[in-house]
């Protein structure tokens, strides 16, 4: 039964499963219909056109039609060199084509990692910057005072003066620069967070206190007090007292061994593990009292200036100094490395102040300062500025490496600075444009824009940790702990592999000549009555001792052919060593010729 067409209009066209219904095509004919099924009899709706396959497909959006993804944006030369691991591995000598390849690919994964460490660069929110002087002025000229009026008031909050009566004092910042701690010489000792300006303790220990020092987490420090070296806790509670480190001058911390380095008034240089408690080094230097001495963040070599103008660098494993570097030909006043271990700022009494590269140690400085008075402290940034102090008068310069001096006009310091007092010890503060000053009677903390690090890595250092996170950190620092047996100068010797030269093989070899067959002492068992004789047990005795000297003689005679087969192809000889000849290796040999047994005429 079909729908009748409403007034009006056309009748409608026959459905394709009405029965007796007749379909027209395109050459005008009408065929006959396919009978409708039951389901389909008592349809009284209406039927939608349903499109056929070839139409659907014409329909689809083709592949090559399709919106292209955006291409990324090629990374500048400069960036990659930055993040770079150096020269790739060359896979030919290595035997195999499995790890060949396997070769290759780490080879493309380490690739994938530098670019992709490259793009991080994006992400990054501050950009470093300095002060830029107007023409006909200079940015030596600018006070704090100027400074601090013409930046916001975040910034303005960190520049502040503190008054105190126990000076001169000494001072540490935290790793991640959150948090400060200041020690006075007539016993006052201090910790705050110097950013919410929140005191976490204050007493006074009633006693000289030489210096202060943070241990591997904001909430302990040490004390070097007249006598001994102790441990208080955030809340300023004595932990512990260690007896071993007598009359310490000077204190610092290896955060990746946990290693605290201390010199005392002896010469004596210590190292105290202090997650075991231990001592892993402690012996006599040499070098009388010491009072300038640092760590290279590098290889956590420990840098000592002595009164002689010679710096020396030490590790706990090696009673001797690794090396010694003579800078001055007066007496070290003051001496410090940079945060990345590459550069070496001393200075001495002869007024001048040299840059030393690390991994040469050549006797030709790459930078000079000339003053007109002699630095009394040092220190550089992360980004590489130099400030040094020389009374109560301190200056810093853009770059380490530039030279320059009050001894010298055409190069200028960046910011000078006028102190109320003798200037004891400076730090730059991490990851801030501050430099803290600890001074004769107090605390100041001066702005230097652009001598910070704008941008930290917060699985390292993170300046706003919360409690769990500290905890997870220092489970996770506890677990990668370096060994002290691992500070060399070159922290990449590790990773070489020691294998004997030619020349040392051939000197082996050579050894073998004049050696004696090993000498062969035989304690034969003892046996009952019958069982054995003297007679048996001296021919056994002779048996073993021939076998052992074939033995001998076998290796010798190979040891011979190599070293005949090296002369022939021009091996590694110098000009007065010679070849043993032929003839007298074989009266070396002749010397151990098992003799032949004569017959008995018995």
């Amino acid at each position: 039964m079909t729908k009748t067409a409403p007034m009006g209009r056309k009748r409608p066209s026959a459905r394709y499963f009405d029965r007796g219904a007749a379909v027209k095509t395109e050459d005008g004919e009408e065929k006959p219909s396919k009978p409708k099924r039951r389901q389909q009899k008592s349809f009284t709706g209406d039927f939608l056109k349903i499109q056929s396959q070839e139409k659907r497909k014409t329909l689809k959006p083709k592949r090559h039609e399709a919106t292209e993804k955006p291409k990324k944006q090629k990374i500048p030369q400069e960036l990659l060199e930055k993040y770079s691991r150096g020269a790739g591995v060359d896979a030919i000598g290595v035997k195999t084509r499995h790890f060949k390849e396997k070769q290759k690919r780490k080879e493309v994964y380490v690739e994938y990692a530098t670019e992709q460490a490259a793009r991080t660069e994006l992400l990054l929110q501050e950009i470093p910057g300095q002060l830029e002087a107007d023409e006909g002025e200079t940015t030596a000229e600018y006070r704090q005072a100027e400074i601090v009026a013409n930046v916001d008031l975040q910034s303005a909050a960190k520049h502040f003066t503190l008054k105190l009566d126990f000076g001169p004092y000494t001072m540490r910042y935290t790793k991640n620069g959150r948090h400060l701690l200041l020690g006075g010489r007539r016993g006052h000792v201090a910790a705050f967070d110097w950013v919410t300006k929140r005191l976490h303790c204050e007493f006074n220990v009633m006693e000289t206190v030489a210096d202060v020092q943070w241990l591997h987490v904001p909430t302990m420090y040490a004390v070097a007090q007249k006598e001994w070296v102790y441990f208080y806790d955030k809340k300023g509670i004595e932990l512990h007292c260690v007896k071993r480190l007598t009359r310490v001058n000077r204190l610092d911390f290896l955060p990746y061994h946990f290693l605290l380095a201390a010199g005392n008034s002896a010469g004596y240089a210590s190292w105290l593990d202090v997650s075991i408690g231990e001592l892993v080094g402690n012996f006599n230097t040499g070098l009388g009292d010491i009072r300038h001495m640092r760590h290279n963040p590098g290889n956590g070599v420990l840098c000592i200036g002595g009164g002689k103008g010679v710096v020396s660098m030490w590790s706990p494993k090696v009673r001797e100094p690794l090396a010694k570097l003579l800078c001055h030909p007066t007496a070290i006043t003051a001496l410090t490395v940079d945060p990345k271990g590459v550069h070496l700022v001393t200075a001495g009494l002869d007024r001048l102040v040299k840059v030393w590269d690390v991994r040469q140690l050549s006797d030709k400085p790459l930078a000079i300062f000339n003053l007109r008075l002699p630095a009394n402290e040092l220190e550089v940034s992360q980004r590489g500025m130099l400030a040094l102090s020389q009374g109560t008068y301190l200056e810093t310069y853009t770059d380490v490496l530039l030279g320059g001096g009050t001894g010298r006009k055409n190069k200028l310091p960046y910011l000078r600075q006028r102190c109320d007092a003798f200037v004891n010890e400076m730090r730059f503060c991490p990851y801030e444009d501050v430099l803290g000053v600890a001074t004769g009677s107090g605390f100041q903390s001066l702005l230097v824009p652009g001598c910070g690090e704008p941008n930290y890595d917060a699985l390292e250092d993170n300046p706003f940790e919360t409690s769990k996170q500290r905890r997870e950190h220092e489970v996770h620092a506890l677990l990668e702990k370096i060994p002290p047996e691992l500070i060399t100068l070159d922290p990449h010797e590790i990773t070489g592999v020691d294998v004997p030269t030619l020349q040392e093989k051939i000197d082996a070899k050579r050894q073998l000549f004049y050696l004696k067959p090993p000498r062969i002492n035989m304690n034969p068992r003892h046996k009952m009555k019958g069982r054995g004789g003297s007679a048996k047990a001296a021919r056994n005795k002779q048996i073993v001792k021939d076998q052992q000297r074939k033995e001998f003689i076998a290796e010798v005679r190979k040891a011979k052919k190599d070293v005949i087969a090296n002369h022939a192809e021009g091996g590694e000889e110098t000009a007065g060593e010679k070849v043993k000849k032929p003839k007298a290796m074989r009266s070396v040999l002749d010397r151990f010729k098992p003799q032949k047994k004569q017959k008995s005429t018995n």
